[in-house]
């Protein structure tokens, strides 16, 4: 028997199964379609990130193999998307251009259909959504690597947005050109975190030639797409993006490097589950006021996963913190804790509680 033979019951039992995961798929959005006509009705929002939070974690549960729970969830997440688009697509401000992490991050967190809004810079993601352009903005918050993005932490601190997701994106990047000839390169471009995260190598393999923070990965990409005289550090989607070519793959020094992201909007997530609260304080200027300021939590049982520092920039040695603590806000303990601390902290922001990434 032939191997066409073999597989022809094969192939019509997936063609089966195919028409089934069409119908259902189908009436899934059906009953999308009518939860986007009640939202409508009372001006719900059509993206609830707590409650997509919480389908993900249900699925990987459930899930019996031996498709591996990550692929299941990214399936899912797609498939939300879609339905989401038939209610109204959601418009999210990301670092641009095309290519960046930060694009990846946005289609981890809300899928491919959306309305993507490219922005120059940090300041004008957070400027964008504000005003409503945007629904959502996606933001780089740390690097494992090179640790915070101090201009986020200053504009969440001034923003009357809210913080209404995390989530953390594997950071590989590869030297390219468009010829995939490093020959008459003179300039290598890349975001400054970039090149931070990747000057050991570039110090050893190519020290003399010189580096040029731009305004992101993606804009070093575009650069290179244009300028034979210009190499791109980037991803492969920027790559993929400008039709680049590598000519060396994984030049970060740190293999286990990541970059953390929050989803910024006018969301107030409700509780999923299993939750995350982030809060910003300033703590009297006098000896043992951290301590004191924290111990709430240890009072109340809460544990705190970050504590980051921030000079205020009064030219007086103050400092804010920024604190993400286990759980939420309207939970029982978080929430005396914080009470407690309101009450004795200099300044006191709760940023957001929202969904753990899956």
């Amino acid at each position: 028997m032939s191997i066409d033979q073999q597989l022809k019951p094969l192939r019509e039992k997936i063609d089966a199964v195919d028409a089934q995961i069409l119908a259902l798929l189908n009436s899934r959005a059906e009953l999308a379609q009518q939860v986007g006509h009640l939202k409508a009705n009372t001006n719900a929002p059509v993206f609830r990130p707590e409650r997509e939070a919480q389908v993900l974690r249900g699925v990987a549960e459930r899930n019996p193999g031996p498709l591996p729970s990550l692929d299941i969830q990214l399936i899912f997440r797609e498939i939300m998307s879609a339905c989401r688009a038939l209610e109204r697509r959601v418009t999210v401000a990301y670092l641009g251009p095309a290519g960046t992490f930060s694009e990846q991050a946005v289609f981890q967190q809300f899928g491919h259909a959306i309305v993507l809004l490219p922005c120059i810079s940090i300041d004008e993601v957070f400027r964008t959504t504000e005003a409503g352009t945007a629904d959502f903005g996606v933001v780089p918050v740390e690097n494992s690597s090179e640790g915070a993005v101090n201009r986020t932490l200053d504009l969440l601190l001034q923003t009357s947005l809210s913080i209404s997701g995390e989530l953390s994106i594997p950071v590989q990047h590869s030297l390219m050109t468009n010829s995939g000839d490093f020959a008459g390169v003179t300039k290598i471009c890349a975001h400054s975190q970039a090149l931070a995260q990747c000057q050991a190598w570039l110090n050893q393999h190519y020290p003399t030639i010189e580096r040029i923070a731009v305004a992101s990965n993606g804009e070093a990409a575009r650069m290179a797409s244009l300028d034979p005289t210009v190499a791109a550090i980037a991803g492969e989607t920027a790559g993929a993006q400008y039709e680049l070519q590598v000519v060396h793959a994984h030049i970060q020094d740190d293999p286990h490097n990541r970059t953390r992201f929050a989803v910024i909007g006018n969301t107030q997530c409700t509780p999923s589950g299993k939750d995350q609260t982030s809060i910003v304080l300033a703590v009297p200027n006098k000896a043992g006021a951290v301590y004191s300021l924290l111990a709430p939590f240890s009072q109340f049982g809460v544990s705190m996963t970050r504590f980051e520092s921030r000079p205020a920039r009064t030219g007086t040695w103050e400092y804010y913190f920024y604190v993400d603590v286990e759980g939420h806000q309207q939970d029982d303990s978080v929430a005396r804790s914080l009470n407690e601390l309101k009450n004795s902290a200099a300044f006191f922001k709760i940023l957001g509680s929202y969904p753990l990434s899956n």
